[in-house]
């Protein structure tokens, strides 16, 4: 492979778990070059510039990522997103900023938001959105490590958003639930779904999906025992992510799950 067609790529919170993951398997992969390590208290735009990155990487926290996004933007490099905290409004924001930048330009930046980055929670959330039209109760239970500063997680909602747009499609009633007092042991509501999040030592990430009729159930259940399983997800992103010009919100559309 010729030195041209090699993906520069910089991480941005490279110190935490995952961050530091991602540059050890971006330092192994080929067609990629790790050419900046970047964390708290860093410029990131300065950092992503100077290193003449055409990817960054962000895992760092809700409370930064936004912004994180828009300075690697300004800073010229396509952007793929793991951190987690995503909603309408944010999500808009980076809309718009693309929306400026790439105007009159085919060959333009884009974002790649993943709310998980492993293989078989992905295909999990596909599934779980295909089956979601032919039963009459839905609900999601995440279950994570107690360092995880979210809850649900942006997994939990992406499943749970996708399973009410497949119900809506296909005109389905909400789950039946007579609750009447003690709504707060029900869990969020995700656009109708009820999504239940567990934070336990000793878990890492896992998610059950539960679908149910008189009589019957489905269980879809998804287990990432180490991060080293969300590295694949994270290099497909990375080398996808600069011919898909504007936001892509989900692994799977970069996938071939037709």
């Amino acid at each position: 492979m010729s030195t041209s067609s090699i993906i520069r790529v910089a991480v941005v919170g490279a110190a935490g778990r995952m961050g530091a993951q991602t540059c050890d398997a971006v330092e192994a992969a080929q067609g990629v070059e790790l050419v900046a390590r970047l964390d708290a208290g860093d410029d990131v735009a300065a950092g992503i510039r100077d290193a003449g990155a055409q990817v960054a990487v962000d895992f760092t926290v809700p409370a930064v990522t936004e912004d994180n996004v828009h300075a690697a933007l300004d800073a010229g490099a396509h952007v793929v997103v793991g951190t987690t905290g995503w909603d309408d409004a944010s999500r808009g924001r980076v809309v718009e900023h693309l929306g400026r930048l790439n105007a009159g330009r085919p060959d333009g930046q884009g974002v790649l938001i993943a709310p998980n980055f492993g293989l078989s929670a992905v295909l999990a959330m596909t599934f779980a959105a295909k089956a979601a039209r032919y039963f009459e109760s839905a609900e999601v239970v995440e279950l994570h490590h107690p360092d995880k500063v979210d809850a649900p997680s942006g997994t939990a909602r992406h499943t749970a958003a996708a399973i009410a747009a497949a119900r809506a499609e296909a005109g389905l009633a909400p789950s039946p639930d007579a609750t009447q007092d003690g709504w707060d042991a029900r869990g969020a509501d995700v656009d109708g779904v009820r999504v239940h999040a567990v934070r336990l030592r000793g878990l890492v990430a896992h998610e059950e999906i539960l679908f149910g009729n008189e009589g019957e159930q489905l269980t879809i259940r998804q287990d990432s025992f180490d991060r080293a399983s969300f590295m694949p997800g994270v290099l497909l992103a990375v080398r996808e992510v600069g011919s898909r010009p504007g936001l892509t919100v989900g692994l799977e559309n970069v996938l071939d799950l037709s």
